[in-house]
């Protein structure tokens, strides 16, 4: 197969022949640009938040330990809170 030919977009079909195709477990991944794939309701914002030094270095020190970053396991944290 030409480099040309596997960057071709297949042909287009109807939503109810996606479903089908989906539902009998076949691959649909042609028929998504996962480029522009987005997740709703998952936009960053910035947040600051203070922590005393003590805090910070009890975060740095379990960060440490898991292999992650500081921000990433407040992030963690904070999910298992939340969810």
């Amino acid at each position: 197969m030409k480099a040309s030919e596997a960057a071709k977009a297949p042909k287009p079909i109807t939503a109810e022949e996606l479903d089908e195709m989906f539902d009998n477990g076949e691959d649909v991944s042609t028929y998504f640009d996962w480029a522009k794939a987005r997740r709703p309701n998952q936009e960053a914002r910035r947040v600051n938040v203070d922590f005393p030094a003590w805090m910070v270095q009890g975060l740095d020190k379990e960060a440490g330990r898991l292999g992650v970053t500081r921000q990433s396991l407040i992030k963690m944290w904070i999910a298992e809170k939340l969810g």
